[in-house]
């Protein structure tokens, strides 16, 4: 399976370096010397020759990519890598987002609420997107304090949302 690991910005220097939006939370696994990076949308492939931080960003060194003006024609592209469907991040408390996509969503007391569509990225928190039978959508905050229970094996997640977030307006 593929997954979105970043999207390449601008050139940086004249050697054929980029700088990396990184979208994944295990950049100097993903971008390792050697992994193959596949073009979003396209067949082409980038192997990372490379890596290394400056000031607090990835710059990356692509096989074949040696000036300024081949960097530059990569730019905007986004990047994935192959994952395997069965790994998954070294913290316990960490999940893929393809991992819960997908997973029932139930209350504390057993009730089914939906199934996860999406995991929306907000700069404050992440936020399960959540189907309800009825086709209604709810986001819910991806917090221990909301959501105790998270069953991958068993693609379960259990919420205890907050007063008024699951049931309709009136």
């Amino acid at each position: 399976m593929r997954v979105v690991v970043g999207r390449i910005g601008r050139p940086h220097g004249i050697r054929g370096e980029v700088t990396v939006e990184v979208r994944t939370d295990e950049p100097d696994k993903r971008f390792a010397p050697g992994t193959v990076l596949y073009v979003h949308g396209s067949d082409r492939r980038l192997t990372v020759d490379r890596i290394h931080w400056h000031s607090g960003r990835l710059l990356l060194t692509i096989d074949d990519v040696l000036d300024r003006t081949a960097a530059e024609s990569l730019r905007g592209f986004v990047v994935e890598v192959e994952r395997g469907a069965d790994e998954t991040p070294e913290d316990p408390e960490e999940f893929y987002d393809s991992a819960l996509t997908g997973c029932t969503v139930e209350g504390l007391d057993g009730s089914v609420i939906g199934v996860v569509t999406e995991v929306v990225h907000l700069p404050s928190q992440d936020m399960l997107a959540i189907q309800t039978p009825d086709e209604r959508d709810l986001l819910v905050p991806f917090i221990a304090l909301f959501v105790p229970t998270v069953d991958i094996a068993a693609r379960r997640i259990v919420i205890d949302p907050p007063a008024g977030l699951i049931d309709p307006e009136d």
